[in-house]
């Protein structure tokens, strides 16, 4: 084999993704879902690219995403109690249901940055911790 021919067969192999394990802690079980989103600076807080869901368990549930390429991520949850699939927030936009970051980011008024969520993935296994408030 030629030197060519091994680069050329190096470089067509399909790049490796991790899977993530989120540890989702401070929930409640029986009461809908622990949602979680995988966010790069371009999507954090908007529409990101890698999300799950499970029914939600009593201390901790854990919800694993799949397929994240490597790079900086920041992850976020929140238990969404009446599982209709959003953060319900009261009328001035705070929200009504627990939610955290990676990182046990928290921002002063808002949201936390993405600086202060994201955390580095590699191209193998990863677990991020989420503390709900």
């Amino acid at each position: 084999m030629t030197l060519r021919f091994i680069a050329a067969l190096l470089f067509s192999l399909p790049a490796t993704a991790a899977t993530i394990d989120v540890h989702v802690t401070g929930t409640a079980g029986g009461k809908g879902n622990v949602n979680v989103a995988v966010c790069d600076r371009e999507r954090f807080l908007k529409q990101c690219a890698y999300t799950g869901s499970v029914p939600a368990r009593d201390g901790e549930t854990v919800v694993t995403i799949k397929g994240v390429p490597a790079g900086t991520w920041a992850v976020l949850a929140y238990q969404d109690e009446n599982a209709n699939g959003e953060l319900d927030r009261n009328l001035i936009g705070i929200p009504r249901e627990n939610y955290g970051f990676s990182r046990d980011a928290r921002g002063r008024f808002g949201p936390p940055s993405f600086e202060d969520a994201a955390m580095p993935i590699r191209d193998e296994a990863a677990t991020a911790t989420v503390r709900l408030h």
